[in-house]
């Protein structure tokens, strides 16, 4: 999930003197943040592999609805969080297409000959206008972060969103064209998440907040193990209309807003309980794009080769464990450094040639440049 350097990360800390002619240290990750994208693609990685295990276990099924209904508004709303400085300026929008677009493009395209080769499936056509799996959240951010001015200009943003997420609900004929159904109606978390500002976060930082998360958790699993029999999963996906699921129309409007209000409580929750300080596995958050988009070919991969139909002991509880936790170290393992720089050429290729250099940029460059002669 691409997001530029947090600015709170020096706000946590007590202010420091700069010793003159000493350049200032630069803007600092926040652990808090890049904890808790971490600790959301290992859910993610989870869920897919569950997945296939969801038809002959309820318990599976349970925790599969759990997870489902807050790790990719937790995902989504931390994308809106960092979305708000997004202002249309030039290198910001550079920033959108080499980080986001272009890993949608590159992605969508190795996606349908990975599905061609593994599911011999020739006839996958590649369509840029369809988001096959999981490039549906690269084209959603595109769009959402586009409309961030919009957002951060009209009076009532969040009441909007939910608006437009339920009227996307609520209508069939919205097609799958950028899986604008998706798009539509996850747009209330990004919104969300443009509207918060740090204090926000440090409310669900509070000790009373994270004791109180451990019963609301269990709540939800005990609540999600008896709904499994009589709620379809696909609920939780976004991209149905309520007719397409069988539904009543009134139901999609329903069961947005039910659902967004279920899955924010759930994300306050889980954002407790996400270390504030320094982990081992901090630094992996700022990899957890490389881990959602590469754990694909395997999570997919699992199914057309049928290990999940081969191996009858991956259903068994110790299987399932396995399953578990073979997720979260291949995830770990595709958030490492070293894998980031392996594909950064694609996650985040540079492309100057690609972009016309405004006047603005030139000047702030050679202004940086004077500071740092005038410095020696």
């Amino acid at each position: 999930m691409p997001s530029p350097r947090s600015p709170q990360g020096a706000e946590d800390r007590p202010p420091t003197s700069t010793p003159a002619g000493a350049s200032k240290p630069g803007k600092q990750r926040d652990a808090f943040f890049d904890n808790a994208k971490y600790l959301a693609i290992v859910l993610v990685a989870m869920g897919h592999a569950w997945e296939p295990l969801t038809d002959g276990s309820r318990a599976a099924e349970a925790l599969y609805m759990v997870v489902y209904s807050f790790h990719m508004p937790a995902f989504i709303l931390i994308s809106g969080y960092f979305s708000r400085s997004f202002d249309m300026r030039p290198d910001r929008l550079r920033r959108l297409v080499t980080g986001v677009l272009v890993p949608f493009v590159v992605f969508e395209v190795a996606y349908t000959f990975f599905k061609r080769w593994a599911d011999d499936d020739p006839s996958q056509p590649i369509s840029l206008l369809d988001p096959w799996y999981l490039t549906w959240f690269l084209a959603a951010l595109f769009i959402w972060r586009l409309t961030t001015p919009l957002w951060k200009a009209i009076r009532y943003p969040i009441p909007v969103a939910l608006t437009i997420g339920a009227l996307a609900s609520v209508s069939p004929d919205i097609g799958d064209d950028l899986d604008l159904q998706r798009v539509l109606q996850f747009l209330p978390f990004f919104v969300l998440g443009l509207c918060l500002k740090p204090e926000h976060f440090q409310l669900v930082r509070r000790r009373e907040v994270r004791i109180l998360s451990v019963p609301v958790f269990a709540l939800a699993v005990v609540f999600a193990y008896w709904a499994a029999p009589r709620m379809a999963s696909a609920w939780f996906y976004h991209r149905d209309s309520a007719q397409e699921l069988g539904a009543p129309w009134w139901a999609g409007v329903v069961m947005t807003l039910a659902m967004f209000v279920c899955s924010m409580v759930l994300v306050a929750c889980f954002l407790a309980w996400v270390p504030r300080r320094h982990m081992w596995f901090t630094v992996l958050g700022a990899g957890t794009l490389y881990g959602y988009l590469l754990h694909g070919f395997l999570a997919k991969g699992s199914r057309w080769w049928g290990w999940f139909e081969d191996y009858e002991w991956l259903h068994k509880p110790l299987g399932e464990i396995f399953v578990t936790v073979v997720a979260a170290v291949v995830v770990t393992l595709l958030c490492t450094p070293p894998v980031q720089r392996a594909f950064r050429f694609v996650m985040e290729p540079d492309m100057k040639w690609a972009f016309r250099r405004d006047a603005a940029e030139l000047a702030r460059e050679r202004g940086r440049t004077e500071a740092k002669t005038k410095a020696k």
